[in-house]
Parts: structure tokens; C-alpha cells; sequence
């Protein structure tokens, strides 16, 4: 597995000291540094009704940050399909194909992204039923293909534009990975929402995948959380924060989250530690030796050739420098 090929999910995070704007501006230094580094991929997420993340419309940005970089591939980690219209969904991507064209990735899960509040709102028709999801999936390629009719009347997703942009369900258990088996998709297996999520979700994604005209043959990838530091101390802390905060997500605390200096000195109760056994499947922490040798082993166990880190940090520098040790750990370049 010497020839990983690593990506980021970037969620335009709020520090307690910091504001929104300064979240996404972080985002696309991020991915300025990320194709600087040569990582392979930049994902950003959608979240809605919560402070703390700013990240809410991918589409949007990454209008933005294909103007800041150049060959490094840009995508949603991603679009909740059940909020939204296949048909606009078609027609931001076909826009941002037309942009960028080859370096566009439509990663999809059916998830809210949110709460049932913010949900409604944003497609107030929407059930989150199984089947709705799968009659979008196809409606979403009918418009990429110009295959769609509507009263046997057809109706395209415009631009019109020869490339398709690289589509990938998003999956954290087996339910959406047969159903990206089924369509022909990419499968982009979340691990860092599901850390109990086996291999043989994979595997069983391989085996019943469903060869499509544009696409033959099977292709997955796997994403975790995953905090570098130079020393232990460090790798210390910063694995610390992130296990803080998700216990603040266990208890549907998506607002208002503290400083490091607020929680170094915490002690977690037994219940807690039984979160944060729970929750270790999600996280890769130490120092570059070390994440290299967990990284490299997901990738194996998985049998997968990629993989996609996100860092959640108290401290941008911290953050920056960890994305900076894992590229030099696998001795990648923008070359590669």
C-alpha cells in the first residue's frame, strides 16, 4: 500500500475565538495548501442549523476554491441529496464540471446534515425514505446523460457539457453501499461518522457492483478523522479536543464548543470513557510515524488505495501543520 493516495474533508470549522468568515477563509487556505502538498482530493461538507460549522452550501464554495487552485480535485463531502432538487443538483455540478473540467467530485449521502427543523425547511417535500433517495440518485443521472423526460417532453440540466462529475455515495453502514453497488457509484466509506463500520461493507460492495457505461469497474475509498503532531504532547492534545468534542455531538451540542484551555484539564467520567471507546474506531492520533503505520493499515484492511483525513483542531496552526506531517510521513508531492 505504498502508494496511498490521500485527500481532506474540510467542514469550515468556528473556533470559540473565531468567526465565520474567518472559518471558510481557513478553508480555502487549506485547500491551497492541500494541492501545495499534493494531496489528491479536497472535499468540504454540509451542515446546517449549527454555529459551529459554517460549512452549509459545497456548491457554492467550491466555485470558490477552483479559482484558488489549479489540478488538485474539488468536491462535496458531502450534498444531501433529500435537501435538495436532482435537477438543481444537476445544474450546480454541470456548472462546476463546465468550470473545472475533470476535477469535479459529487459525493452524496442522504443524511440531513442537519436537524428535522433546518431539513423541512430546505425541502419541505423531502421523506428521507429509502426509495425517494434512490428515485433522486436516478433522476440526478437521467440529467447528467440528457436522458431525462417529463411528460414525455425532455428537459436538460443545463449547462450541456460531454463530462459526467466523478459521483460517490457516502456511506457509514451497508445500506447505502448496496445502493451505490447497484447504480454503478463510487463508494466513499465514512468512518470517521461510523467507527464500528466493517470491511466487508467493501467487499460486499464489490461483489454486487453493477458495471455501468460509465463506469466498469468498482472503486472505494475510506475517511477518518485523523490528528498529527509533531510530538506526543502534542498528538496528546489535540486527540483529546477531538474526543471532547464528540462527546459534545453524542449530546446533540452542535453550538457552542470551548477553547482547549477550558477542557485540558477534564476528567472524563465512566461513562464518558465508554463514548470514547466507542468513538476510537473514528480517530487516528500520534505522531507521523505512527499515523503513517494506522493509516496504511486502514487502507489495507479495507483494501482500499485511498484514503481521506479530516482534522479537527483548538488551534489552526496545530491543524495546518498536522495535514503538513501527514503528507510528508507518505512522501507526497504536488507531482504525484
Amino acid at each position: 500500500m505504498s502508494d496511498i493516495k490521500l485527500g481532506i474533508l474540510d467542514q469550515s470549522i468556528v473556533r470559540t475565538s473565531s468567526t465565520a468568515g474567518e472559518a471558510v477563509k481557513e478553508t480555502i487556505e487549506t485547500a491551497i495548501l492541500a494541492e501545495n502538498l499534493g494531496y489528491h482530493r479536497f472535499w468540504i461538507s454540509e451542515h446546517h442549523n449549527s454555529t459551529f460549522i459554517a460549512g452549509s452550501a459545497p456548491e457554492v464554495l467550491m466555485a470558490r476554491l477552483g479559482a484558488e487552485t489549479s489540478q488538485i480535485r474539488l468536491g462535496s463531502g458531502g450534498v444531501m441529496l433529500p435537501n435538495h432538487s436532482a435537477f438543481k443538483v444537476a445544474e450546480n455540478f454541470r456548472m462546476l464540471e463546465a468550470l473545472y473540467p475533470g476535477r469535479i467530485d459529487l459525493g452524496i449521502g442522504r443524511a440531513p446534515g442537519g436537524d428535522g427543523v433546518s431539513a423541512k425547511l430546505l425541502n419541505p417535500s423531502s421523506t428521507f425514505q429509502e426509495d425517494d433517495y434512490i428515485q433522486q440518485l436516478q433522476q440526478l443521472n437521467h440529467f447528467f446523460r440528457d436522458h431525462a423526460l417529463v411528460n414525455n417532453s425532455p428537459v436538460y440540466a443545463i449547462p450541456q457539457i460531454k463530462t459526467i462529475p466523478q459521483q460517490w455515495i457516502l456511506s457509514s453502514s451497508g445500506g447505502s453501499a448496496r445502493i451505490a453497488a447497484d447504480l454503478g457509484l463510487n463508494l466513499a466509506v465514512a468512518k470517521f461518522i461510523n467507527g464500528s463500520v466493517p470491511p466487508s461493507v467493501v467487499d460486499r460492495y464489490r461483489k454486487h457492483f453493477k458495471p455501468t457505461e460509465d463506469q466498469q469497474e468498482p472503486k472505494a475509498l475510506i475517511a477518518s478523522f485523523v490528528m498529527c503532531g509533531e510530538t506526543e504532547e502534542e498528538a496528546n492534545q489535540m486527540r483529546k479536543y477531538i474526543d471532547y468534542i464528540l462527546l459534545q455531538f453524542d449530546k446533540g451540542n452542535y453550538q457552542s464548543l470551548p477553547e482547549f484551555e477550558d477542557i485540558r484539564n477534564h476528567q472524563f467520567t465512566s461513562f464518558e470513557k465508554q463514548r470514547l471507546h466507542y468513538n476510537a474506531g473514528r480517530i487516528i492520533s500520534g505522531t507521523p510515524d505512527r499515523v503513517k503505520e494506522k493509516i496504511t493499515n486502514l487502507a489495507k484492511d479495507f483494501e482500499v488505495d485511498e484514503v481521506i483525513i479530516s482534522t479537527m483542531s483548538f488551534n489552526k496552526e496545530l491543524r495546518l501543520k498536522s495535514f503538513e506531517l501527514v503528507a510528508e510521513a507518505f512522501s507526497i508531492s504536488s507531482t504525484s
